[in-house]
């Protein structure tokens, strides 16, 4: 029997990022900040909200930038004590002690998230896990993570997150679920279709970052990748369509009390700087002062 409670993640971070070059060439995306965290921080604290105890990051080979971030850096912890900076000090060793974090390299050749995936089986295999993307983020209450992670333990199935919308742009932008209503915010799910086209959506309930993925994942994703052709990319989507051919159970949640920072471009990366920049206790008001004074 699939174990009910979730306490693993993985995060796919191995992305090129190419349309943040050449600011992305040597540093990845994901290690971009907001404000003074990287964007994989944010995304990691939604994690450990929600009771997340353990995370693997597939990254690239050889880019070392994400696993030095989150392990301790004894040369930078000596000079901060030496100038007195005990405060940065203990900020730094909070970012250390958060998980016990795992890095994998995402397994050469064929591309797309459901090789992303099967490059975790190893860290992964016999528990149900969180599945989120390392640059997207939301702040909500409670956390998005706990949300879907609340609906697996009740209907232990494929946990999908998702939002409501209208907007028919989105249909070229999301894949979008449809089903029927076992609550108010839950869909069990009959369909999945992937992007279906401007003004196509079959329902409101666009999928969005975030799902619980069960273990029979694995192998529903390997009999994929011997099915599909090589020349095409292997998503997450394959395998989970195969488990609900399959009689598995798929539930849609739709988020509630959220906010969505969506940093994969660069008009959704400036939006989060400027909308976190008003927020901030610090310098905020003075933020919003500023750009009152903009001519726009």
């Amino acid at each position: 029997m699939t174990p009910t409670k979730v306490r693993r993640a993985l995060v796919p971070a191995a992305g090129f990022g190419t349309r943040f070059l050449p600011a992305s060439k040597v540093i990845p995306k994901v290690m971009f900040p907001v404000i003074d965290k990287p964007i994989i921080q944010a995304v990691v604290e939604t994690l450990i909200e929600s009771g997340i105890t353990d995370i693997t990051f597939i990254v690239k080979p050889h880019v070392m930038a994400i696993k030095q971030h989150f392990e301790p850096f004894p040369a930078l912890n000596e000079l901060l004590e030496r100038s007195g900076k005990f405060e940065e000090i203990e900020k730094l060793k909070k970012i250390e002690s958060m998980a016990d974090f795992h890095y994998v390299e995402q397994r050469p050749g064929r591309q797309g998230t459901g090789i992303a995936i099967l490059s975790a089986k190893k860290e992964l295999e016999g528990e149900p896990f969180f599945l989120c993307w390392s640059d997207e983020f939301f702040k909500a209450d409670p956390a998005t993570p706990r949300q879907l992670i609340n609906a697996y333990e009740k209907y232990n199935g494929m946990i999908f997150g998702c939002v409501n919308t209208t907007d028919p742009r989105d249909g070229g932008r999301y894949g979008f679920v449809v089903g029927d209503k076992v609550e108010e915010t839950v869909t069990k799910v009959k369909l999945i279709i992937e992007k279906p086209g401007v003004g196509k959506a079959p329902s409101n309930l666009a999928s969005i970052s975030g799902m619980v993925l069960i273990p029979e994942i694995f192998d529903a994703l390997e009999k994929a990748d011997r099915e599909i052709p090589q020349t095409k990319e292997l998503y997450h989507i394959d395998g989970i369509k195969m488990l609900m051919d399959q009689g598995l159970s798929a539930y849609g949640v739709e988020y509630q009390n959220y906010h969505y920072y969506d940093t994969g471009d660069k008009l959704g990366y400036l939006k989060a700087l400027v909308e976190l920049g008003i927020e901030n206790k610090e310098f905020g008001e003075n933020f919003k002062a500023y750009l009152k004074t903009l001519k726009i």
